[in-house]
């Protein structure tokens, strides 16, 4: 019953939240943006389609394990998932993770909390090391192309060696699990080391158990990590097709590696400043920053940042739809299993 109240509590604040961005954007503001894309509005939605697909692919690789059966989940469900996860995601404010905490409640049933919640921060971190290395990729593809002055490439200095040094945190994790130091670490924080300390005791051999998992996955099934994390950075990639066709739309004569460069530098420049809700404002100053670096007009940022916007509101509401959907199951799975009770 507390997983469905959540479930329900999910969809409320997602519905809400769509309405507060479908207003913050303007109805106006979105129709004109969609007629002004046109034909090309096409692509850019169904690029997004093909990211999931491969965000699916790579978390399904996580999930699955030969030695436990249930865990063969049919690939619709994990799709489901990732498109769901990633909706709450978008309309969550600071670090934009609330769409895990609904994945592992998604996974419990099937898997125990254990497995789902491995599983979870496993695909959570994959997602996030892919990140970097794309982020890695496309400061080497700045450096190659866009012309940088001193300061500009000191930056990119720095920013390759964070980048490294991030690579290397996310191997150790790999190796060495990341829930019980993390709890650690938590015990010495003032006003909180007290409550993560009790948690830690009380749940000390789900937190060993879920780290030997992560540690599992990369010395144990290396396969399954690197095919994941192959998924994952081509999605990176095939992300940079919606800058691609928004600028063809508008006539901006835009290359493949501009528009690498351009969603790496936007999507860099969001992540600095992450408390924002739904990255509103940042990702445009980014965009403009992104387009002024390669030479073409900053101004177009702002354009490109609303279809970004619209994009993200049409996959919202696909991903509560399938919260709806799923939920409205549940329900009608819940009253059969109390009328064949009753009848029997």
């Amino acid at each position: 019953m507390g997983s469905k109240v959540y479930k329900a509590l999910f969809l409320i604040i997602g519905i809400a939240s769509l309405g507060y961005m479908i207003y913050g954007t303007g109805p106006v503001v979105i129709w004109e943006g969609i007629q002004k894309t046109g034909i090309w509005f096409v692509p850019v939605i169904g690029s997004w389609l093909v990211i999931y697909v491969l965000n699916a692919f790579a978390f399904r690789a996580i999930i699955r394990e030969p030695r436990l059966p249930e865990s063969n989940l049919s690939f619709w469900s994990v799709l489901r998932l990732t498109i769901s996860g990633y909706a709450i995601n978008y309309i969550t404010p600071f670090v934009a993770l609330g769409g895990e905490p609904y994945r592992i409640m998604e996974l419990k049933p099937a898997l125990g909390i254990q497995k789902a919640t491995s599983s979870v921060l496993l695909y959570s971190l994959m997602h996030m090391f892919s990140h970097v290395l794309f982020w890695l990729a496309s400061i080497i593809l700045i450096v190659a192309v866009v012309p940088l002055n001193n300061m500009l490439l000191a930056g990119c200095g720095l920013l390759l060696i964070a980048g490294v040094v991030l690579g290397y945190w996310f191997i150790n994790v790999y190796k060495k699990g990341f829930m019980v130091n993390t709890f650690r670490l938590l015990e010495k924080v003032p006003f909180i080391k007290n409550k993560a300390r009790e948690f830690a005791l009380k749940n000390a051999e789900t937190l060993y158990e879920v780290d030997e998992q992560i540690r599992v996955l990369y010395a144990d099934r290396r396969n399954v990590f690197y095919a994941s994390l192959f998924y994952e950075f081509v999605a990176r990639v095939v992300g940079c097709l919606e800058i691609f066709f928004t600028a063809h739309a508008i006539g901006l004569d835009m290359t493949l590696s501009e528009s690498l460069i351009i969603s790496s530098g936007s999507s860099l420049f969001a992540n600095l400043i992450f408390f924002f809700p739904m990255q509103l404002g940042t990702r445009e100053g980014g965009l403009a920053l992104a387009l002024k670096s390669v030479g073409l007009p900053a101004a177009q940022g702002i354009f490109i940042g609303v279809v970004m916007r619209i994009r993200e509101i049409v996959w919202i509401a696909i991903g509560l739809a399938l919260m709806s959907k799923k939920t409205k199951r549940d329900t009608a799975a819940s009253l059969s299993e109390r009328v064949q009770t009753i009848d029997y």
